[in-house]
């Protein structure tokens, strides 16, 4: 009897079964009880035969006919997918370690695939000297480094000589006047010197009109001002060109070579005197370089330059597109530039610095958060729809002393209206938007309190889950909503669960940009959304929690009785969270018991803000090579040991 009792408690330990009771159980206590309630035979063991019972007419019976019928059955699946051999196998968990890598690598380049974006092509012609630049780079910080300005009038190439120097096409481009509002930073290096190069928008002089001002910007009045007061609608198209004036001056007063470019082709003109007079009057102690754009050919560059020894500097001709003239330019830039130090010993946890991209449809609120967090005018901020162009990062450091990289984005609009307007500077706008999605680590989705949650802010939404990233929604303009209670906040989470169920795991915060209220929780929540984005579980503990989910529920049987077995979970990756299953048939598993699985992760393990992978790998294979002569082996993780047993 000793000898039945030790193999049946082998059988109905912890150790060999795929999950564990949500009760204590005691091997020895548990094997006497089922011999007793049962009486089979000891030689049940060989046989694996159960003796069968005939239903009772008494309720009594009957109910204890069902509990003893549920426990068989139990006994039946337990002993069946442990049948009695001396074979024993041992596989190294290195091996699956290494398969959980593979698949979260195979993994994200499909993603990769699917979620393309339109000109990534420009980014990967830039790859080699991307890798080039971060060999050389010191990770010295962005403030630290010294700041080179490019000013200039209006559809002078300003852009594209930013993108020349910083490698990639960061700035929008396009053939029209006024693309660029905001100031736009960027990494540059030249020799063993780097330094910041910041575009601007274009400088318009105020001897202009207001009509040959809106012409020179291209400023739409009617695109996006829908809902908007005629008075309210001419007052911000009249303070436009003051606030980009105000970025580019913003820009000038804290550079220290400044970079005055001029049209070779267009030729001197009334505004190019005039800005050269603003800049030799307010900045004669910083350095001024002439550069004469469009000048591909370099005999006709300096017959077109010569013209601009009028307005008193020594021109330089280069063209931004081609890159001729280019190197003279970052030699002179350099020579007035002083080498900076970077910080020693930088480890990676320090460089590290977690990118929020703060994203929505146009004229929620974007711009306000920004400025509010940074407490200066950072960017533009207008109720004309589409202001924001370009996507802006700005360093910031929250209370606690957390660095951050905010990135404010153009506001994303359904692709049918954007191709309907025909315009290329918007649809360059979105995918910057996209772009930054991609870049950062959490995304702040802003919602208009108002007109509450959209079509569009779920597809956005949607994005943000596919991309794997961090996410907090906060509602702004919440001073707006009138007759707020108690309750309010309530019934209006409840509304944004219902209509953003993908995003389910995501906090939410209120607020009120342009007064400045619950802006700091915004970080708070984004800090915290990051760190658990960054945490790692041991296995050890995550196969506990996968354990006992599989005892609460266990998998659904098929028609044909076959049932999933979770052999072993590893969390593979981080930011996001991907966790590999391993299981005898990943078909086994249905999408709602996947679903409960990810449910049960983050009930007892958290993972608040940020979405988690799970990969589900079948073991057919190895089973048949490894395992010969048995059937569904169960992988038990040996105490101490860094294989796992196979019990067969």
């Amino acid at each position: 009897m000793s000898a039945a009792t030790g193999t049946v408690s082998k059988l109905f330990s912890s150790s060999s079964f795929p999950f564990s009771f949500p009760f204590p159980l005691s091997p020895k206590k548990t094997s006497l009880s089922l011999l007793s309630s049962h009486n089979p035979p000891i030689s049940f063991l060989s046989s694996l035969s159960f003796p069968k019972l005939t239903p009772l007419k008494s309720s009594a019976n009957t109910t204890q006919h069902f509990e003893e019928e549920e426990v068989e059955e139990e006994e039946e699946y337990i002993v069946s997918e442990t049948e009695i051999d001396e074979y024993e196998s041992e596989i190294d968990i290195e091996d699956l370690e290494k398969e959980a890598k593979l698949a979260v690598k195979e993994l994200s380049t499909s993603l990769s695939r699917q979620l393309t974006i339109e000109d990534d092509t420009d980014e990967k012609r830039e790859s080699r000297k991307q890798k080039r630049k971060k060999a050389t780079s010191k990770d010295i910080p962005d403030h630290l480094l010294p700041k080179v300005a490019i000013v200039g009038r209006p559809n002078v190439g300003k852009s594209a000589l930013f993108n020349r120097l910083v490698g990639g096409n960061r700035a929008i481009v396009v053939d029209e006047p006024g693309v660029t509002r905001d100031r736009l930073y960027g990494r540059s290096f030249w020799g063993e010197h780097e330094f910041m190069v910041v575009d601007t928008g274009g400088v318009v002089t105020v001897s202009k009109s207001q009509a040959n001002v809106m012409e020179d910007l291209a400023i739409s009045t009617t695109i996006g001002m829908d809902g908007i007061p005629l008075a309210s609608r001419e007052a911000a198209v009249a303070r436009m060109p003051s606030m980009i004036e105000k970025q580019a001056t913003a820009a000038v007063e804290e550079s220290s070579v400044i970079i005055f470019l001029v049209d070779g082709q267009a030729g001197l003109t009334a505004a190019d005197v005039e800005i050269a007079d603003w800049l030799r009057r307010n900045y004669s102690n910083k350095c001024i370089i002439l550069a004469v754009n469009k000048c591909e050919s370099p005999r006709k560059g300096i017959m077109q330059a010569s013209e601009f020894w009028s307005l008193g500097f020594s021109p330089l001709p280069i063209s931004a597109i081609s890159g001729t003239g280019t190197g003279e330019l970052l030699d002179l830039v350099c020579s007035r530039l002083g080498k900076v130090e970077g910080p020693e010993n930088l480890n990676e946890e320090e460089t590290y610095i977690p990118a929020i991209a703060i994203v929505g449809r146009p004229n929620v609120g974007k711009s306000s958060i920004l400025n509010a967090l940074v407490g200066e005018d950072r960017t533009i901020v207008s109720p004309i729809s589409g202001t924001t162009r370009d996507a802006i990062d700005t360093e910031f450091v929250g209370p606690d002393g957390q660095k951050f990289l905010l990135i404010d984005t153009a506001g994303i609009r359904r692709r049918a209206a954007v191709a309907s307007s025909g315009s290329v500077t918007e649809a360059l706008s979105v995918n910057r938007a996209f772009r930054g999605i991609r870049r950062s680590d959490v995304v702040a989705l802003v919602i208009e309190a108002m007109a509450c949650i959209t079509e569009q802010d779920y597809r956005i939404a949607e994005r943000i889950e596919k991309e794997g990233k961090g996410c907090l929604i906060v509602v702004n303009k919440w001073d707006t909503i009138p007759n707020k209670n108690q309750q309010t906040a309530t019934y209006y989470e409840q509304d944004v669960r219902e209509k953003l169920r993908l995003l389910h795991w995501a906090p939410i915060v209120y607020s009120t940009a342009i007064a400045g209220h619950n802006v700091e929780k915004i970080i708070v929540a984004a800090s915290t959304v990051e760190k658990e984005r960054s945490r790692r579980l041991g296995t050890s503990i995550l196969n506990q929690v996968v354990r006992e989910a599989l005892a609460f529920k266990p998998p659904p049987r098929t028609r044909g009785g076959k049932r999933g077995r979770v052999y072993y979970c590893t969390q593979a990756a981080i930011r996001p969270p991907t966790f590999v299953f391993f299981v005898n048939d990943s078909n086994l598993f249905p999408e709602t018991y996947r679903r409960y699985m990810e449910k049960q992760l983050r009930s007892d393990a958290g993972f608040s803000g940020t979405p988690i992978r799970l990969l589900w790998r079948s073991r057919r294979k190895m089973e048949k090579d490894e395992v010969k002569g048995a059937t569904r082996p169960q992988f038990n993780l040996t105490p101490g040991s860094g294989k796992l047993a196979v019990a067969t």
